[in-house]
């Protein structure tokens, strides 16, 4: 199995006729991902490469029964476009937008915890997620992703920096580890779907047999996780969490990471997991190989 996302899911692509929302749209396409429209105001009618184009989500779920969404609009128009798919009844929303204000994240959080509890928003600001061989809704290069082996001992992947996810599933990778589910959550300070939702479902998941999380310094998502492993997870799990050498007070990329206060730091959250019993590498190469000495005692 797989989580959120799999072969049967329908994906509409919002900014379809935008560069970006083409190029990803149709490499998701061509993966395999079942790309059944698009969306972009005043261009319905149209069609790229075969794609339909509607005028609304609402259109477009109507004519093809769409379950899933890939947000690829300018930051301005990305809130409303989140929230037109939730009321489409779409149940599954990916957005990729950086920039999107942080007022405006939670604005819409709340707007969906409030109104459209049935959708889960994945981002902003995230790679997306991939189920190999089965689906890829966003910008990761499905061809660094190890499809699941039957029968076998696969992984699940959650993953707060997008870069580190892509690293991630190429370790998995040569190692000839097969992934059920790679899901990127993002770093901004409002995130749709966090490491506790991501867990559950792995938890929860038969073919998911232990679980990588990559995590990285500012806020206390990681240490949310740690508390959750604690009490609800019982499978093996390795992590490597980024930005040891932050300096405290600094902005490292992500709008979410930065340390304040003396809380957020790289050390803190490693303490933390490891107290939960997690594995935690000292880089991503190591927290891969201790993902095949995992995999390797599972026999």
């Amino acid at each position: 199995m797989a989580i959120f996302v799999n072969e049967h899911t329908k994906v509409i692509v919002q900014g379809l006729t935008g560069g970006q929302g083409k190029f990803h749209g149709l490499r998701n396409r061509a993966y395999g991902t079942k790309v059944v429209a698009g969306v972009t105001p005043g261009k319905g009618g149209q069609d790229v490469e075969g794609i339909p184009v509607f005028d609304s989500v609402a259109d477009a779920v109507k004519a093809t029964g769409a379950d899933a969404s890939f947000v690829a609009v300018p930051p301005k128009a990305a809130p409303a476009a989140i929230l037109e798919a939730a009321a489409a009844g779409v149940g599954f929303v990916v957005c990729i937008t950086e920039g999107i204000p942080a007022q405006d994240e939670a604005r819409v959080y709340a707007t969906l915890k409030r109104d459209y509890p049935r959708t889960r928003l994945l981002g902003p600001n995230c790679p997306g997620i991939i189920s190999p061989g089965r689906c890829n809704i966003g910008i990761t290069a499905g061809e660094i992703a190890h499809e699941p082996t039957p029968g076998g001992k696969n992984v699940g992947i959650v993953s707060r920096s997008g870069t580190l996810t892509y690293q991630a599933l190429f370790e998995l990778k040569q190692q000839g580890i097969g992934v059920t589910t790679c899901v990127g959550i993002g770093g901004d300070p409002v995130p749709g779907t966090s490491f506790v939702d991501c867990l559950a479902e792995f938890q929860k998941d038969p073919e998911t047999s232990a679980i990588l999380m990559i995590g990285e310094i500012g806020g206390s998502a990681e240490e949310e996780a740690a508390e959750f492993i604690k009490a609800n997870v019982t499978k093996p799990m390795s992590a490597y969490i980024a930005g040891v050498t932050a300096p405290a007070g600094k902005k490292m990329g992500h709008a979410g990471a930065i340390v304040s206060g003396g809380k957020g730091t790289a050390q803190g959250k490693m303490d933390a997991l490891r107290a939960a019993g997690v594995k935690v590498g000292a880089n991503p190469t190591e927290a891969g190989q201790l993902m095949a000495q995992i995999i390797a005692s599972l026999g």
